[in-house]
């Protein structure tokens, strides 16, 4: 069972999706639960089925205190690089809260602080806290949703299965029908070819 990080101050929990995408947003959620929020399928978003989380999506945003969701596109993460995006995102989400929170708790070991709120990293936080595990939640299917939309433009490469990610079948589209507008052009979209001199 997932924990509150603190039990008396006002926490936000903030997490991120699609860093590791090829195409397509980064995309960030934070959150401010109730002091007594319980839910016993809530989880790190990686360790729920697709049904699960979207299952509880409409739980933890009717529930919490305030939420926020935002993205960074793929022309911004090339011009100020995937770790900023990313922090930009969990800032953008931060931003849109109702509530200030008193203490931000941040998946993973890199952040920014945000206006003059004390934060913590916290690895492989969104299996240890109810907030980030939330946060995490709310990102992975906004972001989720965005993609199957994009999929309505460029069926070719799939993305309402594999949401961006590098699969195969993404790289071997990329091959035939090259880059998209979506596609993060500071990435290595194909994996280097190897020449051999015999």
């Amino acid at each position: 069972m997932l924990k509150s990080y603190f039990s008396k101050l006002i926490e936000a929990g903030t997490d991120e999706a699609g860093r590791g995408c090829l195409a397509g947003p980064v995309t960030a959620a934070a959150i401010i639960l109730p002091f007594k929020f319980k839910n016993k399928v809530l989880n790190d978003s990686k360790l729920l089925s697709e049904t699960k989380r979207f299952q509880l999506r409409p739980i933890l945003e009717n529930e919490a205190v305030t939420f926020g969701v935002a993205h960074v596109f793929s022309e911004e993460i090339d011009k100020i690089n995937i770790l900023n995006a990313s922090i930009l995102a969990m800032h953008k989400a931060l931003g849109q809260l109702k509530v200030n929170p008193e203490f931000i708790i941040v998946d993973g070991n890199r952040f920014k602080p945000f206006k003059t709120i004390p934060h913590e990293c916290i690895i492989k936080g969104d299996g240890k806290f109810m907030s980030i595990a939330a946060a995490s939640v709310l990102a992975k299917t906004a972001r989720d949703h965005y993609m199957e939309e994009l999929h309505k433009e460029f069926p070719m490469y799939n993305w309402k299965q594999n949401k961006g990610y590098p699969t195969k079948e993404h790289r071997e589209a990329i091959r035939q029908y090259g880059l998209t507008p979506y596609h993060r052009k500071s990435f290595k979209q194909l994996p280097e070819q190897l020449t051999l001199n015999l």
